[in-house]
């Protein structure tokens, strides 16, 4: 069976916190989750486990993410000497939307047309409960930001599913209106 792992992580520090956005790799990682679909399993990830995630990256047979080439990958190379981008086998499906639509849209959007859900939180609102956490040591917080990137994680995966089955995913355009984007994921 082939193992496609679903990836996502959130950060610990903000493109302000860091000097701007060349500086992901010095943004942490409060938690990553990854879904195999060999195991059939969710893995979580505290900053501490990157090197396990890191691992299951480069041996799975596909990484698919939303915006992981230009975002989580850059902020993971602060944590081992690895190209990831070019050892392992991606689809960003960020990248192949731009690609096919000339601009830039949000898992959201895309997810909100296509499967009638949308994301439960956003990476500010990941940032705040990581900070609460490092203020109280409460690990609710920390719990919270797991469960939201876990969540973001199942959305990108039924994002990529329906591509696959349906060979189109769909987004309301910047007037609401309904628009398909025909997609060749495999």
């Amino acid at each position: 069976m082939r193992d496609i792992v679903y990836f996502d992580l959130e950060t610990k520090k903000s493109f302000g916190d860091v000097g701007g956005s060349r500086n992901k790799a010095d943004m942490g990682v409060s938690v990553a989750v990854t879904f195999s679909t060999k195991a059939n399993e969710y893995r979580i990830y505290p900053e501490k486990d990157l090197g396990a995630l890191i691992e299951q990256l480069t041996r799975a047979d596909l990484v698919v993410g939303f915006n992981h080439i230009q975002f989580d990958y850059p902020v993971l190379q602060g944590h081992t000497i690895l190209d990831l981008e070019s050892q392992t086998a991606n689809l960003d499906m960020l990248l192949s939307l731009e690609e096919r639509l000339g601009h830039r849209i949000s898992l959201d959007a895309v997810a909100s047309a296509s499967l009638g859900v949308g994301k439960t939180a956003n990476g500010l609102d990941a940032l705040k409960w990581w900070k609460e956490h490092q203020k109280t040591g409460d690990p609710g917080p920390l719990a919270k930001i797991a469960e939201y990137c876990a969540f973001d994680v199942k959305v990108t995966m039924k994002v990529h599913q329906f591509g696959v089955e349906h060979g189109h995913v769909e987004f309301a355009d910047r007037e609401g209106r309904p628009q398909k984007v025909e997609v060749d994921w495999k």
